[in-house]
């Protein structure tokens, strides 16, 4: 990386949200590769990027892992690790078919959203998915009842929606929404179907929620907020919308070489923060960055709330653990 000191860009302070980064299904996402690594030998098959940050997945590859979009690519009797977005029962059974031994890594507040959705399809409902069609968690929810399923993206589609009985409708959503885009598209809904059945708990995970609302209480204090994450990454494009929403102008970028002289014009407090799926590495890399070319001297954590969650690891790999002690 190439940096200019001195340099005409002036940067006083730099304004970290010490909540930020890696979220707990991301750290089990990646123990499961790495310790599937370790036990099942390599290399290990993953289907679809383990989660959305290039850093992460080029090191797991480096490391044996092996990312396929289609099991066809996968020899039978491998080993193969399902994404923390979820997949769908299809894809379940195509692995029993190919005689893959599968290890499933996805995110228990996926897996919940899915278990909701079997038992509201069982139960008659038409339930409406609140997220982007053409994201792997979506396609993987959709899969449990595809008959039973209308995916809704945004306040629009949400007024055009038909339904076979408005009378029997559920909503569920994308775990990783932002959560001002959701409740406005939930009252359209309960506009147009008084009897609309709300999961018992907020699909959001705790971890976009909490990021989301570290974004809010930083913004006030930036002139500008760089966001840390992948393109393909939801959870951190809707931590740039929420900026752009209260008035803040917000960037995505992968490393510390995205970041532009441009935007900096007449930024005194930069802020930053990075996507569950950003490692800190990477964090760090940025501070570093902003301090060797644009002077910055005073670095500020602003705090909002602690996390303590943890994720056990599959059982099928606790068991395979297990048996090579």
């Amino acid at each position: 990386m190439t940096t200019t000191t001195p340099h005409k860009i002036k940067i006083e302070k730099l304004v970290l949200a010490r909540l930020r980064g890696f979220c707990a299904g991301v750290v089990r996402a990646i123990d499961v590769v790495e310790k599937a690594l370790e036990v099942c030998g390599k290399p290990v098959y993953v289907r679809h990027e383990i989660i959305h940050n290039r850093y992460v997945v080029d090191g797991l590859r480096a490391k044996g892992a092996v990312f396929v979009e289609d099991l066809a690519e996968v020899p039978a009797g491998s080993w193969l690790i399902f994404s923390a977005h979820g997949v769908s029962p299809a894809v379940v059974q195509e692995a029993k078919e190919r005689k893959l031994n599968a290890i499933d890594a996805t995110c228990p507040l996926v897996t919940k959203v899915h278990l909701e959705a079997i038992a509201l399809a069982k139960r008659g409902y038409t339930i409406i998915l609140i997220g982007h069609a053409d994201h792997v968690e979506t396609i993987g929810t959709l899969g449990e009842a595809p008959e039973h399923m209308k995916v809704v993206g945004s306040v629009e589609d949400a007024e055009k929606v038909s339904l076979p009985d408005p009378d029997k409708v559920a909503y569920l959503t994308q775990t990783t929404l932002s959560l001002d885009d959701t409740r406005e598209i939930v009252a359209v809904l309960k506009r147009r179907f008084p009897n609309l059945h709300a999961p018992a708990k907020d699909d959001i995970c705790y971890a976009t929620q909490n990021r989301q609302n570290a974004v809010k209480a930083v913004v006030p204090h930036v002139d500008l907020l760089l966001v840390l994450g992948a393109p393909n990454s939801s959870n951190s494009l809707r931590l740039c919308e929420v900026a752009k929403s209260k008035g803040v102008r917000s960037y995505l970028i992968e490393r510390a070489a995205d970041i532009q002289d441009a935007w900096m014009t007449g930024v005194k407090s930069l802020g930053l923060t990075a996507g569950a799926s950003a490692p800190e590495i990477l964090v760090q890399e940025v501070v570093k960055y902003c301090q060797d070319r644009f002077g910055v001297t005073d670095v500020e954590e602003f705090e909002t709330v602690e996390e303590d969650m943890h994720f056990s690891l599959p059982y099928e790999l606790e068991k395979i653990m297990k048996g090579k002690v």
